[in-house]
């Protein structure tokens, strides 16, 4: 039935900066971008290598969520890296703020947290 996940959606409080860490940072590929005028909203659709996709949305007004601490819903969004030290160094060089390097105590797997501009958790985990 299920053969994975096609896409995460995110909304974001200011377009044009989250647009440019998951393009530039993160190196999404844009695939297709709207603009919405009856709902004065974009909508970018995004992709990475593998297919997975991240719908990037603006709509004005839209309320904060409640990250931290930690709330109910969609806990973080977590990225496959081949190299963790790398992608970390590529983020520290962009000036985002990378928590220490945890190793998951039932893979052995190394991972790490980090934040979008909307302060949304996103994780790197070593495979």
């Amino acid at each position: 039935m299920l053969r994975g996940i096609h896409h995460v959606a995110v909304i974001c409080s200011d377009y044009p900066v989250s647009k440019h860490f998951y393009v530039n940072v993160l190196g999404f590929k844009v695939i297709d971008e709207n603009y919405r005028e009856a709902r004065d909203s974009y909508k970018c659709d995004l992709a990475l290598p593998d297919g997975t996709q991240v719908e990037l949305f603006s709509f004005p007004g839209a309320p904060a969520r409640p990250s931290r601490p930690e709330a109910q819903g969609l806990r973080h969004l977590a990225f496959r890296v081949d190299n963790l030290n790398a992608a970390i160094a590529h983020l520290q060089q962009h000036g985002i703020e990378v928590e220490p390097v945890r190793v998951d105590e039932y893979t052995n797997k190394r991972f790490t947290f980090f934040a979008d501009p909307d302060a949304l958790p996103l994780e790197l985990y070593e495979l």
